[in-house]
C-alpha cells in the first residue's frame, strides 16, 4: 500500500488486541499458555507482560521487528530462560527449571542451528535421531520432507546455505515432536524452495502438530498462520487471524493507474476517492467503494493496465511498527 494519511479504520489496527478465545478448559488443554510474562535485561524490558494461548494443532505466528522480544519469549517457552514473573505452561507443565520430560515433545529450528559438519546429512540426522530414540525410518522421512533425500550422502560442510537451512528443519522434525518452533525457516531459501516448504508445513499442521513460527516474510505469515501476534517493545500489539487484522487495519482498496493517464488533480475530483498518492510510475487512488471509482477512471483514462491493490498483513505490520527504530 502507498503511504497515505491513515483512515480511522487503519489507525484502529495500531491498538488492535483480541481477547484470547475460550475458557479455562480450553486453556488447560492448550499447547502453550502464557500469563503476564515479564523478562528484563538491565534497563531493557525484553518481555513486558505478555499473555497468550496457543491451541494444540494451531499454526501460530510471532511477528515483530528485531529487538521486539520474540526470541526471548520463545526461549522462555522452550525452557532455555526463566521468566522474571508470570506463568508459563507447555502441555500443562512448566518448562522451567529445564523440563527434560518435555524435550521429546518439542522440536526447535533456529537460524544458528549447530551441525556435525564432517558428517553427511543422513549421518547428522541419524545422530540427532539417536538422541531421541528415533529409528532410521524417521531419518528417511525427515530427509524426504525437506527435499534432501538426494543429498543424504553429501557432507554437511558441502551443503549450500539453503540446504543447511532445510537440514536444520529436518533436525527439528526427525523425532516427530508435537510442538515445533521454527525461526525464520525460509530465510535462506529461493522462492521455489520456500513454496515447497510451505507445503511441508501445511502437512505438519494437517497431522495435528502445533507450530510456533517467526518470520519477516509477511506474505508467508498471511498464507500459513491461523493466528499471529505482532510484538512491539515486548508487548503484544495485535493478536488475531491475519484476515481479521487486515480487515480491521484497512478496509480500503487502491486503484493503480499508470503514469500519464490520469493527473492527481483529476483523480482527487472523482467522487469516492479518499486519497491520491503519486508513485514513480503510477497514480494511486484510495477508496472504500472501488466499483464506481473504477468506472469513473475508465471514462477518463480507460481501464487498460489499471490494477487494484487491497490491504495485506504487511500493511498492518508496518502501521503497528512505524515508530520503531530498526535494530541490527
Amino acid at each position: 500500500m502507498p503511504p497515505t494519511t491513515p483512515s480511522p479504520a487503519r489507525e484502529s489496527a495500531a491498538t488492535h488486541e483480541t481477547t484470547e478465545p475460550g475458557g479455562g478448559a480450553e486453556r488447560q488443554d492448550a499447547a502453550i499458555v502464557l500469563d503476564s510474562v515479564h523478562k528484563r535485561y538491565g534497563s531493557k524490558q525484553a518481555v513486558d507482560g505478555i499473555s497468550l494461548t496457543v491451541a494444540r494443532g494451531e499454526f501460530f505466528g510471532l511477528l515483530g521487528p528485531n529487538g521486539a522480544g520474540k526470541t526471548t519469549l520463545i526461549e522462555i517457552v522452550e525452557g532455555q530462560r526463566q521468566a522474571d514473573s508470570g506463568t508459563v505452561a507447555v502441555f500443562g507443565e512448566s518448562p522451567w527449571p529445564r523440563n527434560v520430560g518435555l524435550l521429546p515433545r518439542i522440536g526447535v529450528q533456529t537460524q544458528t542451528s549447530a551441525f556435525f559438519v564432517r558428517l553427511t546429512a543422513r549421518e547428522h540426522l541419524e545422530t540427532v535421531a539417536a538422541l531421541y530414540g528415533a529409528g532410521t525410518d524417521a531419518v528417511a522421512r525427515a530427509l524426504d520432507s525437506v527435499g534432501l533425500t538426494e543429498h543424504g550422502a553429501v557432507r554437511v560442510e558441502d551443503l549450500s546455505g539453503g540446504q543447511r537451512q532445510r537440514l536444520a528443519i529436518a533436525s527439528a522434525l526427525v523425532h516427530e515432536p508435537e510442538l515445533i518452533f521454527l525461526d525464520e525457516p525460509t530465510a535462506a531459501l529461493d522462492p521455489q524452495a520456500r513454496r515447497a516448504l510451505w507445503q511441508v508445513l501445511r502437512e505438519l499442521k494437517g497431522a495435528g502438530r502445533t507450530i510456533v513460527y517467526t518470520t519477516h516474510h509477511l506474505d508467508e505469515a498471511e498464507a500459513l498462520c491461523d493466528r499471529v501476534a505482532i510484538i512491539v517493545d515486548g508487548r503484544v500489539r495485535a493478536l488475531d487471524t491475519p484476515a481479521r487484522l487486515v480487515s480491521a487495519g484497512s478496509p480500503t482498496t487502491c486503484l493503480v493507474v499508470p503514469s500519464g493517464r490520469l493527473s492527481p488533480e483529476d483523480a482527487r475530483a472523482i467522487p469516492g476517492v479518499l486519497g491520491v498518492t503519486e508513485e514513480p510510475d503510477a497514480v494511486v487512488l484510495e477508496t472504500l467503494d472501488a466499483g464506481p471509482v473504477l468506472a469513473a477512471v475508465g471514462e477518463i483514462a480507460g481501464l487498460q493496465g489499471i490494477r487494484t491493490r487491497t490491504a495485506s498483513l504487511e500493511d498492518v505490520y508496518l502501521q503497528l511498527t512505524r515508530d520503531v527504530t530498526p535494530q541490527p
